[in-house]
């Protein structure tokens, strides 16, 4: 995998032509009377708001027909933004069909695995590798760049609109024949796919490319390969798309930077948002994210950020959507509390984005989405909804001088890879209840409990050598290649922590033989002979860490210089090494062999970092309350200090020009769910 393109970012412009951080929202004058418009521009202008997102569900409006167009509409928007000095994401208006076209071509449709047609009435009711949905949506975006190519409110091009959200996997005739041709490609011969499919169990060989079909519903599982290399090619035909509408736009116009939105978050695990970034299909990255309450819900929302500052390879990214408040579509909606919306915006500011913007800017009042929040609620401006929209405009004003600025390597990383997460998820595994994401998500919020910054990076295209400390989880899939860079790796000083069910199997899901954990086996210095997940409520007890849950090993020790950290006290493997690391050239590589969660992980984590030297850079009473992320450029380091909990906390001994927030400087105690942010000069 290359390394992220140089970004393209559409930074607003200050009086004193300086960039600015952006600020914005999803907006929608089509689903508002002309008059409405007017108060539309006046508010955004008293709320500070620099860009909006415009056109992403119109193309029932802008195309009524087949071959008839609208956009004397869209003009007047497009007028009457510019006028008010507001610059426009245009989407491509791709993301919704509308009802002509699927009346005309229901061909257009997805199928599900089951052999049911996914229907109109919602929303993204297109296959991604048809060609036929593909010819119209590439007319409607050449039509939209070739008319507003030269308009002075165009800053970027939005790429249709959460591109995979619910059509990420279509299993229609043109999957199945898309997928042929991406088989051949990876393959070349149906001796090498046979081979990789391991099509010799269960009568699968395959003696024509025809005979391959998407993993429809099955009397059984079906192949795990199959499985896993049809998430690659979905994620691939998204890409695909996006390429294809890309094209048309860098052929009108140029000059214009192109994105569209990720959705980085716990739960969206369809799409190889790292590849895409990777392979240069956008400009600069964007990402939607949205809070799911819970005992994580502040580590989800900084690793997801983090997570999208490493696939934007630390460069600034957008954030495009976010909620000032509820949103409708969880089984509870809850409203945010008081300085959440504010703290919310500025964590994701802190981990690389240089513009906040949500969903949406008015609140509907029909459809779907009419109960999510927006920053005009249905209660409009008189409320403190809007009242906090305004200030958190003021706050963004005030960080100007972030603008551009890298997020700061840390000491430590987290690895995240995709190709692990979608095999270890499959059907016909040691245990159903291994969550992937989970266990990263354990792993960086006992970092964050103890004070310590991290970076969340893709597994593949990473530097791995600028890191102090290595931490893999549930590392599954390890090509031979990968095995060789992590030995390297911890062989050149780095210290190197994976986890159970790591290093498993290769790229093809083939299991490395010899004992587990294969492909890592030499250099953890043990070798497991057979898996001993645990039943759901069952836990073991550890000797130096734990509670351990969901998974044991017996470890055998293969290398004398290999030393035990923790061992099991009870269950099947009592007396046994749990946790263990074995020296490495000049690094070391450790290896955890069951689920210790949070609070087990956070008891562990020091020992784990001692080889390295990693400790907190913040007082002893903020680790765990407030979260420490930084920005820098050529001249300066930006502190941001993010409050994670609900009492106020002081935090002695920094330093540095408050450029938001408490003077925390002076004493000033940081207030529940508060931000500070400092700005510190680099020394030379």
């Amino acid at each position: 995998m290359r390394a992220p393109t140089a970004s393209r970012f559409p930074h607003p412009q200050g009086p004193d032509g300086t960039r600015r951080l952006g600020y914005g929202a999803d907006y929608n004058p089509e689903q508002w009377p002309r008059e409405v418009w007017e108060e539309d521009v006046r508010l955004m202008r008293e709320a500070g708001v620099t860009t909006v997102s415009l056109a992403i569900f119109s193309w029932a409006r802008i195309q009524p027909t087949a071959d008839t167009w609208d956009l004397d509409w869209l003009d007047d928007v497009m007028d009457l933004l510019h006028a008010h000095g507001i610059g426009v994401d245009l989407a491509t208006a791709t993301a919704s069909p509308p009802p002509w076209l699927t009346t005309a071509h229901p061909e257009i449709l997805p199928v599900t695995a089951t052999g049911e047609t996914v229907w109109p009435g919602a929303r993204q009711h297109w296959r991604p590798t048809s060609p036929v949905f593909r010819a119209h949506a590439l007319r409607l975006v050449r039509t939209l760049a070739e008319r507003y190519a030269a308009h002075p409110a165009l800053v970027a091009w939005h790429v249709n609109n959460e591109l995979g959200c619910h059509n990420v996997y279509d299993h229609s005739d043109d999957a199945a024949r898309a997928f042929r041709t991406w088989l051949r490609h990876r393959y070349r011969t149906l001796d090498a796919l046979n081979h990789a499919w391991g099509t010799h169990f269960w009568s699968q060989r395959y003696s024509d490319w025809d005979q391959i079909l998407p993993p429809r519903l099955a009397a059984s599982h079906p192949n795990p390969t199959q499985q896993l290399d049809f998430k690659r090619f979905s994620s691939d035909a998204l890409r695909d798309h996006l390429a294809a509408e890309r094209a048309v736009l860098r052929e009108v116009t140029p000059d214009v930077p192109v994105t569209t939105n990720f959705m980085v978050m716990a739960g969206t695990k369809g799409m190889d948002y790292a590849d895409w970034a990777a392979s240069g299909e956008v400009d600069f990255v964007a990402n939607d994210h949205y809070v799911v309450p819970g005992p994580q819900d502040r580590d989800e929302l900084s690793f997801s950020a983090n997570l999208t500052s490493g696939i934007a390879g630390h460069r600034p990214w957008f954030l495009m959507e976010h909620s000032t408040s509820a949103v409708n579509w969880q089984p509870v909606n809850i409203a945010k509390r008081p300085g959440e919306l504010a703290r919310d915006s500025l964590l994701h500011v802190a981990h690389g984005a240089d513009a906040v913007c949500f969903f949406q800017w008015r609140q509907s009042a029909a459809g779907a989405e009419k109960y999510h929040s927006a920053m005009v609620p249905h209660a409009g401006p008189d409320s403190d909804v809007f009242r906090s929209v305004v200030d958190l405009g003021h706050t963004l004003a005030s960080l100007a001088p972030v603008a551009g600025s890298r997020r700061e390597r840390a000491r430590v990383a987290v690895l995240f890879d995709w190709d692990s997460w979608w095999a270890v998820e499959q059907d016909s595994h040691p245990s159903s209840l291994l969550g992937y994401h989970r266990e990263a998500l354990d792993w960086y919020a006992a970092l964050q409990r103890l004070g310590i910054r991290a970076d969340v990076v893709p597994a593949h295209g990473t530097e791995l050598a600028a890191y102090d400390v290595v931490v893999a989880p549930v590392l599954h899939v390890v090509p031979q290649s990968l095995a060789k860079e992590l030995t390297r790796y911890a062989e050149g000083g780095g210290h190197l922590v994976t986890t159970y069910f790591s290093g498993v199997v290769d790229e093809n899901d083939h299991v490395w033989l010899g004992g587990h954990p294969g492909a890592l086996r030499e250099l953890l210095g043990i070798r497991i002979e057979e898996f001993t997940p645990l039943l759901g409520d069952e836990q073991v007890a550890l000797d130096g860490a734990g509670p351990g849950s969901l998974w044991t090993d017996g470890i055998t020790l293969t290398d004398p210089a290999t030393e035990v950290l923790a061992s099991y006290r009870t269950g099947d493997h009592a007396g046994r090494p749990a946790v263990t690391r074995r020296p490495a050239g000049r690094g070391s590589a450790a290896y955890v062999s069951t689920r210790l969660g949070t609070d087990g992980l956070t008891g562990l984590l020091p020992a784990l970092l001692a080889p390295a030297g990693v400790t907190s850079e913040l007082p002893e009473q903020a680790r765990g309350a407030v979260e420490l992320v930084v920005r820098h450029d050529d001249d300066h380091r930006y502190l941001f200090l993010v409050g994670r909990g609900d009492a106020p906390v002081t935090l002695p001994g920094l330093s540095g020009e408050v450029l938001t927030g408490p003077d925390v400087t002076a004493g000033a105690a940081l207030p529940p769910r508060g931000v500070a942010v400092l700005r510190q000069r680099r020394r030379p």
